[in-house]
């Protein structure tokens, strides 16, 4: 694209008749700036880029008018109720409260009788009791990275100086939890940490409230040595087929065999009291409702990246020149949404996956996941395979049997929670039950016409 506006008919046209217009936009207000220098970051490199295009603004911060036509176009131009705003970084707290409460006086000025609802992503280390004091009067939802016990987080999330953020990323989640805060945990799954999943799993279990997301690294970096630190010197755009994945990201042995790890211990006991945005996705997947998260869905498309200068992006993982798409005070951000460059961005996720994908099992779980990471081959060659496809076929493989379950008593109106004392999860209280003693589920059946495993498909 080049920059170039796209066009505003063919694909946005045939969306807006008959059809709600909705999508999301992940908003980087400042940029990439931020205060920490962590190891894997992959967005710290785009200062760089920004400059070098000449769409840096003064201090990486996005501007009142910039603020204030975005905020009343994203409300304006989409025909649902409901408006979810999603501000990330770099690290959106180095804005101050001040800039967020502009940004929720803007929000009350456009909202046209919708409802709104803001989520901060943040590394915590800012946060102090103004801050909690203002994201729980106005109900934000905060993620806060944390990539499990000290050891395992410091390994790469450091400052500037180099040291280790755990305490002070611990302090800044006292203050969601003392002043009330909505928050979920968000944890990058990486070289190191990837092989102590129960250590990490039971540790953000402990210190959380209950929400946990898991995010793989992948990255990878232009062919040359990387620094002495790991730090790649340059992360390759997602379309390059060249360049190596960096020392920290995850193998994907490791990325399944952390999946399968932790799935078993929260199946057996902690359904419906820690939700896993993996697991909760992958319900909704053997129900046959599709993905509420973009890497699973059969096309992608409509989630895309708002940068500080108003430009926008197919993609948070794909701000490069040849994906902007435009800028908002040009270019309405639907016609942008809805462009045929967008639509065909959307739909190779699904046309462009290899035959080995479109003949696996479990493909209607993972739909080839993100686009980002496809960039090896299959065994006989043919290009576009998932870096982490070993792992995630040996995760929906391993948990299909526990998500029938599940789905089963979705279907019955029964919770989901009821799968703990099923043979599925893995207890104990049914090690030893016979064909025809009763089913210790308590329906009163014997156990071989009642909850007695057979062999089935991955599939739902």
């Amino acid at each position: 694209m080049n920059g170039q506006a796209p066009s505003s008919t063919g694909p946005f046209a045939e969306k807006h008749r008959g059809h709600p217009v909705a999508f999301h936009v992940m908003t980087k207000p400042i940029g990439p700036a931020c205060n920490l220098d962590c190891t894997y970051c992959f967005y710290l490199e785009k200062e760089a880029y920004l400059r070098r295009e000449g769409r840096a603004l003064p201090g990486l911060r996005m501007p009142d008018h910039i603020l204030e036509a975005y905020i009343r176009d994203y409300i304006a131009q989409q025909d649902v109720e409901e408006i979810s705003f999603a501000w990330q970084g770099g690290e959106p707290t180095l804005l101050g409260v001040d800039f967020f409460r502009r940004v929720v006086e803007l929000q009350k000025r456009y909202a046209q009788g919708k409802r709104i609802l803001n989520a901060l992503q943040t590394n915590g280390t800012l946060l102090d009791d103004a801050w909690g004091s203002f994201l729980a009067e106005n109900r934000f939802l905060v993620g806060i990275s944390l990539d499990g016990p000290q050891e395992l987080h410091d390994a790469y999330r450091v400052d500037r100086s180099g040291k280790g953020t755990f305490h002070r990323v611990l302090a800044g989640l006292e203050v969601l939890k003392r002043h009330g805060v909505e928050f979920n945990l968000l944890t990058v799954v990486h070289r190191i940490n990837s092989k102590a999943p129960l250590e990490v799993y039971r540790f953000l279990r402990d210190i959380g409230n209950g929400f946990i997301q898991f995010i793989p690294l992948v990255e990878r970096i232009s062919p040359t040595e990387e620094h002495a630190d790991g730090r790649p010197p340059s992360f390759a755009p997602p379309s390059a087929q060249e360049g190596t994945v960096s020392s920290a990201s995850v193998l994907p042995e490791d990325w399944g065999s952390f999946l399968c790890t932790v799935f078993d211990e929260w199946v057996r006991r902690d359904v419906g009291k820690v939700f896993v945005n993996l697991f909760d996705v992958a319900l909704g997947q053997w129900l046959g409702h599709g993905s509420s998260l973009c890497v699973f869905a059969d096309r992608c498309g409509t989630a895309l990246a708002l940068e500080h200068n108003g430009d926008l992006y197919s993609c948070d993982h794909f701000v490069y020149p040849e994906y902007r798409l435009g800028n908002i005070l040009d270019t309405p951000m639907r016609n942008m949404v809805f462009s045929t460059f967008q639509k065909d961005f959307g739909d190779a996720k699904r046309n462009k996956l290899p035959r080995m994908c479109r003949e696996c099992p479990v493909l209607f779980a993972c739909n080839g996941e993100c686009p980002k990471h496809r960039f090896v081959a299959t065994p006989d060659g043919e290009p576009g395979l998932n870096y982490l496809c070993a792992g995630y076929k040996r995760f929906f493989t391993h948990i299909g049997p526990a998500m029938r379950a599940m789905a089963d008593l979705c279907r019955q109106g029964r919770a989901p929670a009821e799968v703990m004392r099923l043979p599925v999860a893995g207890g104990a209280g049914w090690r030893g039950v016979g064909r025809n003693d009763p089913c210790p589920c308590g329906s009163g059946m014997k156990y071989k016409r009642c909850c007695m495993p057979t062999r089935k498909s991955a599939t739902p």
